[in-house]
C-alpha cells in the first residue's frame, strides 16, 4: 500500500524527499516525519504514514514522538570541533566545565569518558517537575549533575543512559 507523504520540500533538497518516500515504499517505515532548516529557512518539512498501526491514526504535521539518542552525533561533532579549536580538553575533568557533575563520586571523570559511555551513568535519578530545580535556586543542569550516580567504576564498562 502506498503511503501519502505530505508537506513540502524545496527543489534543491528533492533527494531528501525521495529517500523519505523510499523509507515507506522499500524499507517498511510505517510513520515518520522530517524537518530541515537551513539558514533560518525550512527547506524540508515532510510527514506521512501512521502514528498507530492498530488504529490507523495518521501521522500529522504536529505529531509528537519520543526520540532516543538523536543528539549523540551532534554532541560528538560539537565536542570534537571544540577540542580541535583548543576550547575543550577531552582529558580534563568534566567538572572544569560542569562543576555540579562532581557529586556522587564523579569528580575524577574526564570529558573523554563522558563522550564514550565509559562513565557508567545509566539514568537521571532526580524526580519531580523540571521547574522544581529552579524553585530551589538551582539550574536544571545543576540538578541533573547532582543526581547522576555512577553504577559502574570508571573504565569498568559501558553504561549508556536510557534517555539522552
Amino acid at each position: 500500500m502506498a503511503v501519502a507523504v505530505q508537506g513540502s520540500c524545496v527543489s534543491r533538497f528533492a533527494e531528501v524527499g525521495e529517500e523519505f518516500e523510499r523509507n515507506f515504499a522499500v524499507r517498511g517505515e510505517v510513520g515518520a516525519s522530517v524537518c530541515l532548516t537551513v539558514d533560518g529557512e525550512t527547506v524540508v518539512d515532510l510527514w506521512g504514514g501512521t502514528i498507530d498501526v492498530a488504529t490507523g491514526r495518521p501521522w500529522e504535521a504536529d505529531t509528537l514522538t519520543m526520540v532516543w539518542s538523536c543528539t549523540k552525533g551532534a554532541t560528538s561533532l560539537c565536542a570534537h570541533l571544540l577540542a580541535d579549536r583548543g576550547e575543550l580538553d577531552l582529558d580534563a575533568p568534566v567538572t572544569r566545565y560542569w562543576p555540579e557533575f562532581a557529586k556522587n563520586g564523579k569528580a575524577d571523570v574526564p570529558v573523554r569518558m563522558l563522550l564514550d559511555h565509559q562513565v557508567g551513568l545509566p539514568a537521571v535519578t532526580c524526580v519531580g517537575r523540571v521547574g522544581q530545580a529552579h524553585d530551589r535556586g538551582r539550574s536544571v543542569l545543576s540538578a541533573i549533575g547532582w543526581s547522576l550516580t555512577r553504577s559502574v567504576p570508571a573504565c569498568g564498562g559501558v553504561g549508556a543512559p536510557s534517555v539522552t
